[in-house]
């Protein structure tokens, strides 16, 4: 198989919503941080709506790469017991799908002082080439046989990461 047609992990990113600052914020930086073992950003609302102000915190995520998000997104996987559906999947061959409470996370304890939290999990495939779609100067488009399609990251999936793909939507 060409080498610039091989499908790989470019990131991982868990977020979590809190929608609002204070205590409950707070608490989804504290369990994210145990969590990933990085650094949390927090996320700030975009624009005003009719309940919140700009940019006022509301969540928090971190961002992976590498092989220990390779690791990470394994133990993740292990918490929704290896399965996805092929509707959680994009057009672009990203996916995500959401763990209901950290504990399912495989290693993960109750921590009475942060309570039960849920997080999403989103993951982001590429190709080699597509820094030339995303580098500062001068960025180009990706040909169409760059693409990653929705097949090709359910295939990934299957082999490198061992889930079973459920059809139902």
């Amino acid at each position: 198989m060409n080498p610039m047609q091989e499908v790989r992990l470019e990131k991982v990113t868990l977020n979590m919503g809190a929608g609002e600052a204070g205590p409950k914020l707070e608490k989804c930086k504290k369990i994210m941080e145990v969590i990933s073992g990085k650094k949390v950003v927090i996320t700030k609302t975009k624009k005003r709506t009719t309940f919140m102000a700009k940019n006022r915190p509301i969540g928090v995520k971190v961002t992976l790469r590498g092989e220990e998000a390779m690791e990470m997104l394994k133990k993740l996987l292990a918490a929704v017991e290896n399965k996805l559906k092929t509707s959680q999947f994009d057009e672009s061959g990203n996916f995500s799908f959401g763990i209901k409470e950290y504990i399912h996370i495989p290693g993960m304890r109750y921590d009475p002082d942060v309570g039960m939290l849920g997080l999403d999990v989103c993951v982001t495939l590429e190709k080699p080439g597509y820094r030339v779609k995303k580098r500062r100067i001068r960025p180009g488009k990706i040909g169409k046989n760059q693409v990653i399609r929705k097949e090709e990251a359910v295939e990934w999936v299957k082999k490198n990461l061992g889930v079973e793909m459920d059809n139902g939507e």
